[in-house]
């Protein structure tokens, strides 16, 4: 497969290279510790070239490569090899903002690993940016077949010496991790940063439809922004990419159409759910071993996913996980971090991260200068305080008489405006969303609090609509009043039904959520929802309130199932239908 290849790039890689300078940079310093790692930077320049290389079918993917350079020539050492699976062939981070600035996110382009002694790929998903072809739903099975030639076209090069690493995050992380799946040979290293262990898990979470995932769905005018190959100064080549890209699959329709985990798409012709998760293939990321960094943030929804991740690839995977949003790091040098990893895996550099714990993270509201923690695994679900619902209180022991808190959907519910940038999609923040909630709050407490883990929510709840999300929002409340969401879960009611899962969850409840596990709410009738809420290592200070906020309706939901007039939701507690949260509390530092 690879011989073809390199004979059809020497027709396709039209375009010259340009080189780019970096400045300067006065003594850095060798030192290897977490988040700190600066090793000295062979070169100065790196030179850019971007070309179509073709595929086992002919569909040509758009590729940019960024080169070692000396003198505006690039080097001809055989050098390892990182590549991104993206939507464009401009490296993330290069964009420039409105004001001028580069990518005010917090992160570095890794295209700039050259000056470190790399050579650096970006290719274009089929079906995106500069490449032509269509998506099949998003990231199946063909993606991952390309990014194994691919991988292998880049370790055959004669700049290269045979060992490749990849990096992403989001649906790049995602990328990242289908191509382990396929197991090329040359794949020694990746960094993959916020995706789905489970797909049917990390998109619709709980049986709802999240607010992100369903890009990118594009018109011809939208895709002519794109970067396109240096051969293609007219944006012809373009122009007809973006063409063969309007048959791909509508992802908001495909989600739509598949609301249990075994259903079958006729948009794909497929259970797609099942091609596309991770989770499945299990043992073939396990016999790639491929070292493996994953990325995760407290303000993110893929947290758990990296978590479980994680613990499912004892000795093979590490996690980070800050207080970030969606493939964030504001004020944390990742890239350092990046480097540290793929100069020991692909390099075979001693950077101490070999000896390093697997899970690294961030505790919100510890004192200044201890809130990076290290652990070897993360605790389990389950474990720890249990606090009791009943009337408007959050307590230590259970009601001995039932008691019920009832409410009105709200099918328009909002959050405050975010002051935050990004705050859209993935980047959304949860709030408790107005409109009526069951309210339960703890008394204050008497000391610094730390909950490090997986709280899980045991409700027992009725309505009189056959479908009915719950929403649970775990709260910090301040002595002013000021609450904060500190994390959230969610799930379908008529989903209820958990199953032993096909890998480790952590202790957390997995519902298979095939069509014959649907189970219908009948008007009156009171059942046990269990879920967890995502992950989150938090303390809550000396004074303030836990509080448990329980609402049908979330702003972040899609697919919303609505009925008129709204539903009334009813959390019950006490007695026999004991509603109840248990918080991972950690033992006093």
């Amino acid at each position: 497969m690879i011989r073809p290849l390199l004979l059809a790039v020497s027709i396709l890689a039209l375009g010259a290279g340009h080189a780019a300078a970096r400045p300067q940079e006065a003594g850095a310093s060798a030192a290897s510790t977490f988040g700190r790692y600066e090793p000295e930077q062979p070169y100065s320049e790196q030179v850019v070239t971007t070309f179509h290389i073709p595929m086992r079918d002919g569909t040509k993917i758009a590729l940019s490569l960024h080169r070692p350079a000396v003198n505006g020539k690039p080097v001809e050492t055989r050098l390892p090899v990182i590549w991104h699976h993206a939507l464009d062939i401009e490296p993330a981070g290069h964009r420039k903002l409105k004001d001028g600035a580069v990518d005010a996110r917090g992160r570095e382009p890794l295209a700039d690993l050259a000056y470190n002694g790399y050579v650096v790929a970006v290719a274009a998903r089929r079906g995106n940016g500069a490449s032509f072809g269509s998506r099949r739903g998003y990231e199946d099975f063909t993606e991952t077949f390309d990014a194994y030639e691919i991988t292998e076209w880049l370790a055959a090069q004669s700049w290269s010496d045979g060992k490749v690493g990849m990096y992403g995050c989001s649906n790049t992380g995602e990328a990242v991790m289908h191509a382990i799946i396929g197991r090329p040979p040359s794949l020694k290293a990746a960094f993959a940063g916020c995706f789905a262990w489970d797909r049917y898990d990390g998109h619709t979470r709980g049986g709802i439809i999240a607010n992100y995932g369903t890009g990118p769905q594009r018109t011809v005018e939208d895709d002519m922004k794109a970067t396109p190959v240096q051969a293609d100064p007219e944006r012809r080549l373009l122009r007809a990419a973006a063409e063969e890209h309007l048959r791909s699959t509508n992802l908001l329709e495909l989600m739509k159409s598949m609301p249990y985990r075994d259903s079958w798409s006729p948009l794909v012709m497929a259970k797609f759910w099942g091609e596309v998760s991770i989770g499945g293939y299990l043992d073939q990321v396990r016999q790639s071993k491929v070292a493996l960094y994953i990325q995760g943030g407290w303000a993110d929804d893929f947290r758990t996913e990296g978590l479980i991740a994680q613990a499912n690839l004892p000795g093979q995977a590490r996690i980070i996980i800050g207080p970030w949003r969606h493939c964030l790091n504001t004020g944390f040098d990742l890239r350092s971090e990046q480097l540290r990893f793929f100069d020991h895996y692909l390099k075979g550099k001693a950077t101490g991260i070999e000896t390093d714990e697997p899970i690294k993270y961030f505790t919100m509201g510890a004192p200044a200068g201890t809130e990076w923690r290290s652990a070897k695994a993360w605790p389990t679900a389950g474990a720890g305080q249990r606090l009791f619902l009943g009337g408007s209180a959050l307590q230590a022991a259970s009601p001995s008489r039932a008691g019920a808190a009832a409410l009105t959907v709200d099918y328009k519910p909002t959050c405050p405006p975010d002051p935050v940038q990004p705050n859209s999609g993935p980047f959304t923040q949860p709030c408790r969303p107005s409109g009526e909630a069951a309210v339960f709050t703890g008394q204050p407490l008497k000391a610094d609090t730390e909950v490090t883990g997986l709280p899980m929510a045991d409700l027992w709840v009725s309505s009189d609509a056959p479908e009915q999300a719950v929403f649970a929002y775990l709260e910090d409340v301040a002595p002013d009043g000021t609450a904060t969401v500190i994390t959230e879960g969610r799930q379908r009611a008529s989903l209820r039904k958990a199953v032993k899962a096909p890998w480790e969850t952590l202790g957390t409840p997995w519902r298979r959520s095939f069509a014959e596990d649907h189970q219908p709410l009948v008007a009156g009738e009171p059942v046990k929802v269990s879920f967890d809420l995502l992950a989150v290592s938090y303390v809550f200070k000396k004074g303030h309130k836990i509080r448990l906020s329980v609402s049908g309706s979330d702003p972040r939901e899609r697919g919303r199932i609505e009925t008129s007039p709204p539903a009334r939701l009813v959390v019950h507690s006490g007695g026999a239908t004991a509603s109840s949260l248990t918080l991972p509390v950690a033992e006093a530092r």
